[in-house]
């Protein structure tokens, strides 16, 4: 008697929980949740959207400002728009470094042992970088109003403006996705990342007007995704006037380019970092 009710309280205790059904949003958000607490646990790790920015504004501002002339507008004001396209075009940083970390340490495969839909990890990633990127963003620009910068084209350009940032920054991402799970290890990672996205970042008008460039270095600068993105922001924030007639074409439409560039990427990189990450995960 004993004995059996022993075997059917263990036999209870050990019987396998009830799974519920989730939806791919759900379980997307979850993913998001572990991801965001990590920050949480490790506030270092917002160095890169929050001291980082801070150093640029401040030293391109105040060191270099006095050396670099920006016709019709004040260098503080056309200088913010370039550093905030920077720190978007980073966020790939962020979600390669994690999603390839997540995968050397077999995250991805404990994942893969539970009902969830595998595409849940991605879209998770995705949007903690996003979170994670516009933190950054917030700083700078409360550090943008301390040292003189404004929006003066009324609210609704100033948020189309942060809407294409946004935009921007989710194509990025999938670049980050790519490199993380193509890439085999993390300096490889860094390496890949640090040489293609950094230069792409100043190969345009973000620091510097691209008038004063050579002819062949203004036209790949001005054909530069940043630079659209950035003449962008600084139509839409009133930071500086529109392109002249003797700049590239996407100078002259830069709304339309920046989001067109930011549509183009992700719909040419996300099959391919779909099928990098599918192909590791699958080894």
């Amino acid at each position: 008697m004993t004995t059996d009710t022993t075997t059917a309280a263990t036999t209870q205790e050990l019987r396998r929980p009830e799974l519920r059904q989730t939806g791919l949003l759900h379980q997307s958000w979850t993913i998001v949740r572990r991801n965001l607490r990590h920050i949480r646990r490790q506030p270092e790790a917002l160095t890169d959207v929050t001291i980082q920015p801070i150093m640029f504004v401040v030293l391109f501002a105040f060191v270099f400002g006095g050396s670099i002339q920006t016709q019709g507008s004040n260098y503080r004001e056309w200088l913010l728009p370039g550093i905030m396209a920077q720190t978007m075009a980073f966020s790939s940083f962020v979600v390669a470094i994690g999603l390839n970390t997540d995968i050397d340490k077999g995250i991805v495969d404990r994942f893969r042992s539970l009902p969830i839909s595998r595409a849940s990890v991605l879209i998770g990633r995705s949007i903690s970088s996003l979170i994670h990127s516009s933190i950054g963003i917030v700083v700078m620009s409360l550090t943008g109003l301390a040292i003189g910068w404004r929006i003066h084209d009324g609210v609704l350009d100033g948020l189309l403006a942060y809407g294409l940032l946004l935009l921007f920054g989710f194509a990025m991402i999938w670049i980050g996705i790519l490199v993380g799970s193509a890439m085999r290890s993390i300096e490889a990672v860094n390496g890949l990342m640090f040489t293609t996205i950094f230069p792409i970042t100043f190969l345009a008008n973000t620091f510097a007007p691209t008038e004063n460039m050579t002819p062949w270095l203004r036209t790949v600068a001005e054909w530069n995704p940043v630079s659209s993105l950035v003449q962008a922001m600084r139509e839409l924030w009133g930071n500086a006037p529109a392109a002249g007639p003797d700049a590239a074409l996407p100078l002259r439409h830069p709304e339309l380019f920046a989001a067109g560039w930011s549509v183009l990427i992700a719909a040419l990189v996300a099959p391919l970092a779909v099928r990098a990450f599918n192909r590791r995960t699958s080894e």
